[in-house]
């Protein structure tokens, strides 16, 4: 897929799976766990051992279905590595033009990170494909009101803050998709293999935008 398509479908799945795992080889179960109930857009981040390898894996591994792409990037080799090795999108928790830049040399979609309306506005003038507010738990869903009201034409992401029960609400607060990590990904589940969790709660988060979205076109 290129860029523009992989954008696509992003805003279409509108879930963002933050995977952060002590344990890399329950990497492609956990994916395949959450994929099941609906959660097929999975952010890998740099925090994960050995992460550029287990990208160039897993894409290799799981359907072609499921979107992978890298987070916590800081840099721009991060981001070319993690490109080459299969990744669609790249996530920061930082603003950097350079890396928006090098991304879409490389046709993917850039997501950096950003808090103030200043900042959100920079990455925008940058070519910012989606932008990640974060941490969204710290600015709530009023910010993102108060920030689209003049400039609407933004696409923001939360990521920080977004529950299983909640990620509705952040998307009828002008969300084009959210970010979630611990609440879907839960560890004592992946410690034990308890996979089934995992799938009982990315269809619980599915459900909160389905009906979200549903409310929105009646």
């Amino acid at each position: 897929m290129n860029r523009e398509l992989i954008l696509n479908e992003v805003l279409k799945r509108k879930s963002v799976a933050v995977i952060r795992l002590k344990d890399s080889t329950k990497l492609k179960k956990v994916i395949e766990a959450i994929s099941l109930g609906g959660v097929t857009v999975a952010e890998i981040t740099m925090t994960v051992p050995n992460a550029i390898e287990l990208i160039k894996k897993i894409t290799n591994e799981v359907s072609d279905e499921i979107i992978i792409g890298v987070g916590s990037v800081l840099d721009i080799q991060t981001a070319k590595d993690a490109i080459k090795a299969g990744a669609k999108y790249v996530v920061s928790p930082i603003l950097k033009k350079e890396i928006i830049e090098v991304v879409h040399e490389y046709d993917a979609v850039s997501m950096p990170g950003c808090f103030t309306p200043t900042e959100i506005y920079s990455a925008y003038e940058f070519g910012a494909d989606v932008i990640k507010v974060f941490p969204a738990d710290t600015l709530g869903m009023q910010f993102f009101k108060g920030v689209l009201a003049p400039m609407p034409f933004l696409k923001l992401m939360p990521t920080g803050g977004v529950t299983l029960t909640n990620a509705g609400e952040w998307i009828k607060a002008g969300a084009v998709a959210v970010g979630v990590g611990t609440a879907l990904l839960n560890k004592e589940a992946i410690e034990n293999e308890n996979y089934s969790v995992l799938t009982d709660n990315a269809k619980l988060i599915s459900k909160s935008i389905n009906d979200a979205l549903n409310m929105e076109k009646k």
